[in-house]
């Protein structure tokens, strides 16, 4: 976060590099930042395993998607909740995962908006329609009351923040959590 895009702010790339290098897990930077064009591939190249950049703040995005594959990481786009999936459908031969928003970017900690499943589900069959491996994750307000909802809708990566967080046990929320994404997506 920059506190240009969103208005808050947090790692700096220099900062986020560090933790990229040190890291035994795959990284995936979310970047919730005004200059995705020029940064994106820098995160791919400091070696993050996905780069995630935001729609609404990319002048070139199909240009940005590609620079990220090139150095060798997934290629991410991110939506805001009013921007539609039609603005985004024809870049889907391009991207590695789509996430929709499912709350403002940029604080945690906000309310899971529903109204955001029929975009979910909408990402999902075209998804289905393109013959690639295409993640679809949803990142917002992901707690044990919403995680399967969203896994019924068609999501298949959660990002949970403050569910996990201010669990008193973190790992066994994560467990928690991916078991009911499990089972509501065999429904």
């Amino acid at each position: 976060m920059d506190n240009i895009f969103v208005p808050n702010l947090t790692f700096s790339f220099e900062e986020s590099t560090e933790i990229i290098s040190k890291s035994p897990l795959p990284v995936d930077a979310h970047l919730m930042i005004n200059n995705p064009d020029e940064m994106a591939p820098r995160y791919a190249k400091a070696g993050a395993a996905s780069v995630t950049f935001h729609f609404e703040a990319s002048k070139e995005p199909l240009k940005t998607l590609q620079a990220i594959k090139a150095r060798g990481a997934r290629a991410a786009l991110a939506v805001k909740p009013q921007t539609p999936f039609q603005e985004i459908e024809n870049l889907l031969s391009d991207i590695d995962m789509l996430l929709i928003m499912t709350v403002e970017p940029g604080f945690g900690g906000q309310s899971f908006m529903s109204e955001m499943m029929p975009k979910v589900t909408q990402a999902r069959e075209a998804i289905e329609k393109v013959d690639r491996d295409i993640w679809l994750q949803v990142d917002g307000g992901i707690s044990v009351e919403t995680i399967a909802i969203a896994a019924r809708a068609g999501a298949d990566a959660f990002v949970a923040g403050s569910a996990v967080y201010r669990a008193q046990s973190p790992s066994e929320m994560l467990d928690t959590l991916r078991k009911l994404a499990v089972g509501a997506s065999s429904l």
